[in-house]
């Protein structure tokens, strides 16, 4: 594990996608082959399911530190971390510990997954014994292995770049064959390298092909006639596979969640077997699309009762082909694509419906038909090349998403926390309010929008003016303002101020403007109360 640790070091310390992926192609050629499969599951984004909770280690943590409840609290509070705490506090004798030989694929699956199993005093006696004998480096990856929370800066598509030059594979390929549901071991690094699976696996869907923002004048792009534009859906995006007789549902972020949709997985038997279509899940009733919050009642329980089912029923948009017949067709133009996915849905049943083509002979009608996005519960407009093949994560040029400018109004800074890795020394995660006749409501939590310099001035101006502090969290002077911007807005009754917001993110700091005359509550309810629905 210590060259895993090394390596989890190495590319978390730098900001060059260069450097990360050179450390990872040097780790995948000398790792033995049981360790680059478990590494490149981590590094691709996968995450082991928690082997123990944290507050479990906060207790064990005070119990050996020997610090009273109230430091080893405020300890994590400074740190803004519990893998790194432990860490840290337990580094205490430098001269017991000793850098562990022993494999990363030995520590996971001989180490760590029978834990799961065990009673706590055996998990307790097993864990504090490796805090103790384990260098800090490794103390800290253990600790990310045992919470699920180990992250780091890298996207699947750096480390795609990596085992393909190691293996010698297409990027196409290696990313290809990592889809889907895999065990990590040496037969599927094996695998890995010769393409044999998961070509036995029916269920492995395909890499999505992302579009990129498109921030230049379409003017740019050429002839509109050689663009194919359809609607931005605002739903869920995922691929539909009918393979063998079964049907599978995979999300853009690789969950299978066939299971959450039993009527589109009831249609997918109209269609014939080696079928895949890339499309988006969406909320579908009376005949049109409904907002992405009426889809969010239904991903978010537990159990889908008849009641939810009826109520929010589901409709797959399908967009494009990537398999007929059992064959990949994803070289093929689009146009070709789409002409074969309009024959191949022809008379599908009403759930499984076609993305329709948006048609337009100037840009500037395409610029008006935008304008009309929020009253179709879509985001903008998509923007396809008609000679492009489908191609493997987010390629620059072919596909382009022409979104809709977001809502935005002002708000106050309330509370600040810190963040994580190397930001957890830092306060970087806000939580903004409006006004409520003269209170001040808590409507969303930020942490993107802001430059290192902004952060930086922000967090000196945190802690000099904090009213309270509860754990990690500060309460500030309500004087501060900010942008948001947004992208959709639902009522809430989880939420004090009935609403809860998307995707919200800063904008700018408004040093300009003084806090009471920040936006209020019933500003966004207004936006909300705009916020009907499609029209047909």
């Amino acid at each position: 594990m210590r060259e895993f640790a090394e390596l989890y070091d190495e590319i978390d310390t730098t900001t060059s996608t260069n450097l990360k992926v050179a450390a990872m192609a040097r780790y995948f050629r000398n790792a033995p082959s049981a360790d680059a499969a478990w590494a490149a599951y981590i590094l691709s984004g996968r995450r082991l399911k928690r082997f123990i909770g944290p507050s479990l280690l906060r207790r064990w943590l005070v119990e050996e530190s020997g610090l009273p409840e109230w430091l080893a609290d405020e300890s994590y509070s400074t740190v803004g971390d519990m893998a790194e705490t432990i860490a840290l506090l337990m580094e205490t004798d430098a001269s017991t510990k000793v850098a562990t030989d022993v494999p990363l694929a030995e520590w996971i699956d001989e180490r760590l997954l029978p834990l799961r199993e065990a009673e706590e005093p055996v998990q307790r006696s097993a864990i504090v014994g490796w805090w103790r004998s384990l260098p800090y480096r490794e103390c800290f990856l253990l600790n990310k292995l045992l919470t699920g929370e180990l992250r780091v800066g890298v996207s699947e598509l750096l480390v795609s770049r990596a085992l393909s030059e190691v293996l010698e594979v297409s990027r196409a390929d290696v990313a290809r064959r990592m889809m889907g549901e895999w065990q990590p071991g040496a037969e599927f690094w094996e695998g890995l390298k010769t393409g044999d699976l998961p070509a036995t696996d029916p269920s492995a869907p395909y890499p999505f092909y992302l579009a990129s923002p498109l921030e230049a004048d379409p003017h740019t792009l050429g002839f509109p006639q050689d663009w194919q534009v359809e609607w931005k859906w605002d739903g869920i995006r995922g691929q539909l596979i009918r393979r063998n007789s079964q049907c599978f549902i995979w999300s853009r972020g690789e969950d299978l969640i066939t299971e959450r949709f039993p009527e589109l997985v009831e249609a997918a038997t109209w269609l014939p077997n080696g079928v895949v279509l890339d499309g988006e899940i969406v909320a579908w009733r009376d005949g049109i699309v409904r907002p992405f919050s009426d889809l969010q009642q239904r991903i978010g329980r537990k159990k889908l009762s008849a009641n939810i089912l009826q109520n929010v029923p589901a409709r797959f948009l399908a967009y494009d082909l990537l398999e007929q017949d059992g064959a990949d067709v994803r070289a093929i133009p689009l146009h070709e694509r789409r002409a074969r996915l309009e024959a191949l849905l022809k008379g599908a049943p009403p759930v499984l419906g076609l993305s329709p083509l948006v048609e337009a002979a100037h840009w500037d009608e395409l610029a008006k038909l935008r304008t009309e996005s929020r009253t179709r519960s879509v985001e903008g407009l998509m923007l396809k090349a008609r000679t492009s093949a489908y191609g493997t994560g987010r390629q620059r040029g072919q596909w382009w998403k022409w979104k809709i400018e977001p809502y935005s109004f002002d708000a106050v800074m309330l509370y600040a926390q810190p963040g994580h890795g190397r930001r957890s020394n830092l306060y970087t995660d806000y939580t903004f309010g409006v006004w409520r006749e003269d209170e001040l409501v808590p409507v969303a939590k930020a942490y993107s929008g802001l430059s290192n310099e902004e952060i930086s001035a922000l967090d000196k101006w945190i802690r000099t003016h904090t009213l309270e502090k509860f754990g990690p969290v500060r309460a500030v002077e309500p004087t501060q303002v900010f942008e948001l911007a947004y992208e959709g807005i639902a009522a809430s009754s989880r939420h004090k101020s009935g609403i809860a917001l998307r995707f919200p993110r800063i904008l700018r700091r408004r040093t300009d403007k003084p806090a009471r005359e920040a936006d209020t509550i019933q500003n966004l309810q207004a936006v909300l109360e705009a916020h009907t629905g499609p029209v047909a």
